[in-house]
């Protein structure tokens, strides 16, 4: 493996751009303080404990006297027990360290404080986490795919490293970082870093991530799991008895890698895994460096929805590599990465298969615009939010994309995916501002052809909440023909058994559903359902949106189906849009209480909060 020291060369390896804003000193969602004291590595040794639900151990951070005159260094904490802290210097002995944990906040947490000499190096932290850690889920043997094993795995993204970690929890500042991860005997772990592949004698994993990255990219896996390669490069975790299926699934990721680096540069992290997790996994995918995590809702046999790894994969470009500096920048992480996952899946499957993702992701962006307040709708909120997840919605990710399409359009393909290609490597292993990505594009493509683009537009695309009329809107002919046979089959001039829906796409099948007006009958729900077996669909990202329908068109019937499935997913893009369905009526939301009353210990804690959220009435948000 790599040794730490390598972070020199990684580092080496970005160019700075002249003329560029700085950095800001601080964060808001954070309370670090990284222009007086930085973390500069961490290195964790931690214990996994099934019965209690806690990691134990401690995290030892080397630390940047960035001010010398700096005594105290700012951690982030989210109802950690913290044991004792030690200081060190280069070559001195542990010393015990004053410290106080100020009260937490509902949304930030804790803030750590700790007393570091001047002469300090290194600071280490013995804690262990609460069961209901926020960044963390454990679930029992029941609840997971082979129901032979517990599992346990994280979910950092955005501001809940901290709750498993105390460190400076903000993409601002990037480690690189190791970890000794102790299991029960019989259970793997894995990490978003290089792996060994057996435990040491005393039962330890041992992982190391040389490159700098922001605290919410550290992830840990504990389970039953098995891993299948299928790529010189890429492979599969998950556990035994679905992983062949997802072998078969991603078979072709080491391909999409391939069309990356035609365009944008090197893949610059080693390997590209795949973490296949139970179906309580709240997001799609999170991307985590070398190991990106998975739902098993996109395993569907037939490789249809892999534009969801083409995403996940992008990352490894704008996001992880380039990294937004703060929350209130997430659209440089998302935008982009939407952008280059729409170019991808063109690439390897074709236009007319790209322009279907593209016209389906604006159809998201207007459904989130509608619901979302008007501080969200634009990229740039006027000011932070208080909580990056309440406001996660697909508006960074796809105005974000039609931003850059915009300017693409501007100024050529050639020229842009050059521009795109120098912001990646000019930023490598960095984080980013809008403000410096706004000065990038003023030296690099506008100030060399002038009079294309102009500041009022810009300003326009970054905080005006509703989307400028110059945007280039994705169309679709396959997609133009489904909705013309909607209409058709809802005017009655079209009859059930003969709309062609058996030969569609699943996209097409997926516009068809999550467009269909309030004007469609109960009945013409029925005829459907009789001829197509949608209500029983293995795909659950149609299986959702089917369900929504019924349960829209106020279908009491529909609601054991809708109880089942809620009980049986945790992705929250597809949970939500049913309790949102169900919260509409008095009758429907006393029903949708019922079922989260059973379905939450399986969730998510993020996925709880969402989840809430929607029955107190709050309908913004996924």
């Amino acid at each position: 493996m790599r040794s730490l020291q390598l972070l020199g060369v990684y580092m080496a390896s970005s160019m700075s751009v002249a003329a560029e804003p700085p950095l800001p000193a601080t964060e808001p969602h954070s309370y670090a303080n990284p222009q007086q004291i930085r973390v500069r590595e961490v290195a964790l040794d931690l214990a996994v404990d099934f019965e209690r639900k806690r990691l134990s151990g401690t995290v030892d951070l080397a630390i940047e006297h960035v001010d010398p005159k700096a005594r105290e260094l700012l951690l982030d904490t989210r109802a950690l027990d913290i044991e004792q802290v030690q200081t060190r210097a280069e070559k001195g002995d542990w010393k015990a360290a004053e410290f106080k944990l100020a009260a937490p906040d509902r949304v930030l947490g804790s803030r750590l404080g700790i007393a570091v000499p001047g002469d300090a190096q290194s600071v280490r932290v013995r804690y262990s986490t609460v069961p209901d850690a926020s960044g963390l889920q454990w679930l029992t043997l029941e609840q997971t795919a082979g129901k032979r094993q517990p599992f346990l795995f994280t979910q950092s993204q955005a501001i809940h490293a901290r709750s498993w970690i105390p460190l400076q929890d903000t993409p601002l500042v990037r480690a690189p970082y190791r970890a000794r991860i102790k299991t029960p005997k019989g259970l793997r772990a894995v990490m978003s870093a290089e792996m060994h592949d057996e435990p040491d004698a005393d039962g330890r994993w041992r992982f190391e991530m040389p490159q700098p990255i922001p605290s919410y990219l550290i992830a840990l896996a504990v389970g039953d799991l098995a891993f299948k390669s299928t790529g010189k490069r890429t492979g599969v975790y998950a556990e035994p008895s679905m992983l062949d299926r997802a072998a078969h699934e991603f078979a072709e990721t080491e391909k999409t890698i391939e069309l990356a680096e035609k365009t944008y540069g090197p893949y610059r992290w080693g390997r590209y895994d795949l973490l296949v997790l139970p179906p309580s996994f709240p997001y799609g995918g999170m991307e985590n460096p070398r190991l990106t995590f998975v739902t098993p809702s996109v395993i569907t046999g037939d490789r249809k929805l892999v534009s969801l790894i083409a995403h996940e994969l992008a990352h490894s470009w704008s996001g992880n590599l380039v990294t937004n500096a703060t929350w209130s920048d997430f659209w440089l992480n998302e935008g982009f990465t939407t952008y280059l996952t729409y170019r991808l899946t063109e690439a390897q499957y074709g236009q007319a298969f790209g322009d279907m993702e593209r016209v389906l992701g604006y159809h998201d962006l207007l459904d989130s615009m509608e619901r979302a307040d008007v501080a969200d709708r634009s990229l740039i909120r006027e000011t932070p939010a208080a909580d990056p997840d309440e406001v996660f919605s697909s508006i960074p990710y796809e105005r974000g994309e039609l931003f850059l399409v915009w300017l693409e359009q501007r100024f050529g393909r050639e020229a842009f995916d050059a521009f795109l290609r120098g912001w990646f490597d000019d930023h490598a292993f960095k984080s980013a501002t809008t403000a410096q990505f706004l000065a990038y594009l003023q030296d690099k493509l506008l100030a060399r052809q002038p009079g294309k683009v102009s500041a009022v537009q810009l300003d326009a695309w970054l905080k005006v909440p509703v989307l400028p009329d110059s945007a280039v809107l994705p169309t679709s002919s396959a997609l133009t023909e489904v909705e013309q046979q909607r209409e058709r089959w809802l005017s009655g001039k079209l009859g059930t058994a003969k709309l062609p829906a058996s030969t569609w796409a699943v996209q097409q099948w997926q516009l068809f559903l999550d467009s269909m007006p309030q004007s469609v009958t109960r009945e013409q729900l029925q005829q459907l359902d009789a001829r197509f077996k949608l209500t029983g669909t293995s795909n659950q990202i149609l299986g959702s949106s089917w369900l929504r329908l019924r349960l829209a068109a106020g279908d009491k019937s529909a609601w054991p189906a809708a109880e089942t499935y809620l009980l049986g997913a945790g992705r929250m893009r597809l949970i939500t849009p049913l309790y949102r369905a169900l919260a509409k009526t008095p009758e429907g939301l006393a029903f949708a209480k019922q079922v989260y009353a059973k379905a939450a210990p399986g969730y998510h804690p993020i996925a709880r909060e969402a989840v809430e959220r929607i029955l107190r009435g709050e309908q913004a948000g996924v």
